[in-house]
Formats: C-alpha cells, structure tokens, sequence
C-alpha cells in the first residue's frame, strides 16, 4: 500500500471520528449562538446607572440680569387690546433682528450673514416688512389680516403679530432643500428668542406659533412661492396689567 493511503478497516472509525468531531463543533457553535442571543436580549447597562451624576449648585439668578430675564420668560395666549406704543415697537424690533454692529450684522445670527429671514409687522392698521438698514416699516399693504397668522384666537386680539420669513432667493447656493430648511429654522428661532427675552425684560408678553394656514396668509401678504412663511408670534400686554398710558400704533 502506497504512503498517504488508509486501510478499508480504517475507514469506519474515522468517518465516526469525523461525525463525532463535527457533532461537538455544531453542538459548540449553537451552545456560543444560544449566549449570544441571550446576552443581546439582556438591556446594555447604561454608565448612568454605574457613575452617579453630578450634583450642581443651584443657579444664583442674581448674579446677572439675564438670569433674571429668562426666568420671568414664559409664553402667554392671552392679550389686552391696548397697543403697543411706537417706541416700544422699534426696540422690539431692533432686540429681534437688527443691526447691532457698524458692518451691518444683526442680533440674530444666519449662516453666512445670508439674513434670509424677513420680518413682518401686522396690527389693526396693516401689514408691514421691517428693514433693519433703515431700521424703519415699510407698508405692504392697509388692512388687519391679524387673524390669519394664526389658527388659535388670541392672534387676532393681541395688538401685534410678528410673521417670520425665509427668503429662500437669499440660501439658493446652501444646496439642499433639507438645509435651506434647516438654516432658516435656525435663525428664526434665535429671532424668537429675543422677541421673547425683551418681552419679559419689558412687562410684555409673548407667544409663538406655528399653528397657521401657510396658504391663506402667503395670498393674505402677497408673498411670492420662494418666500416661506415659517413662524407666527404674538406680543401684546397681559389683560391682567393696567393700561398705563396710551399707546399708539405703528402708524400713530
């Protein structure tokens, strides 16, 4: 018999010696897949649950006034009737998105100092588009179209209601919608930061919405399809409040 050739007598033992070997290696390979799908059925131990946070010391809110500020921030859906006065209007409007430096940048940032958000200004006696360079109004149209900005009552009573608004012709070169979206959320709501933040730090109130029939106030206003109408807010006084002196609208 030549070298390497097994004998016939041979042959019975090493195929049950084969069967056995590969019997163990599957018995091995399901007993390891049995552990490993009970290990993945166990929740991971979250690090929470072995180191225990750290406690903060409470924030001292008299150690600036804007910690004071934000505190007394807060959304309100109720509103008295009393306007707001004129002077009232333009710091509320500077606060939001003026001018704030000599180069013409705003209190609000955009990517790439774009300012793509317009706002506008709607009460009892019209529409009007605030342009920061003049700091001034500028008429769009006669009316009171406060009802439309929003679908909740309040919107027509509160004195004022400022309408945020993408001009998408200003982010054409940022590529994808999903980013052009994503830019003008982003200085919006800076925007409504501070309207919000100078409504507490002035004995205003204030409150957001996005709750609005985008196609009846883009008609209501004249916009064009490129420009999106992306948030509504309110600002007013608490019906609470006494009236103080009189106010004056935008056009007083």
């Amino acid at each position: 018999m030549r070298e390497g050739q097994m004998k016939i007598d041979e042959l019975p033992r090493t195929i049950t010696t084969t069967r056995n070997g590969f019997l163990r290696l599957l018995a091995l390979g399901a007993a390891s897949l049995m552990t490993g799908l009970c290990r993945a059925n166990q929740p991971a131990k979250k690090e929470a649950e072995t180191v225990p946070p750290e406690p903060l010391p409470p924030p001292d809110l008299k150690s600036s006034p804007l910690l004071q500020v934000l505190q007394k921030r807060h959304t309100s859906r109720e509103y008295s009737t009393r306007p707001v006065d004129r002077q009232t209007l333009s710091n509320l409007l500077w606060a939001a998105y003026g001018e704030n430096r000599p180069d013409g940048k705003r209190t609000a940032p955009s990517a790439h100092d774009w300012q793509y958000i317009d706002i506008y200004v709607t009460d009892s006696v019209g529409l009007y588009r605030f342009t920061a360079k003049q700091h001034a109004l500028d008429l769009v149209k006669s009316g009171d179209i406060r009802a439309q900005t929003g679908l909740q009552g309040f919107a027509a009573v509160a004195p004022v209601s400022l309408i945020m608004v993408c001009d998408e012709r200003k982010i054409a070169s940022a590529g994808s919608a999903e980013l052009r979206t994503l830019f003008g959320a982003a200085t919006a709501g800076a925007i409504m930061q501070n309207i919000y933040l100078f409504c507490a730090a002035n004995d205003l109130v204030t409150g957001v919405r996005a709750d609005i029939d985008r196609s009846s106030l883009q008609k209501a206003m004249g916009l064009p399809a490129n420009q999106k109408i992306l948030l509504a807010q309110s600002v007013g006084y608490d019906p609470s409040q006494s009236t103080g002196k009189t106010g004056m609208s935008p056009r007083q």
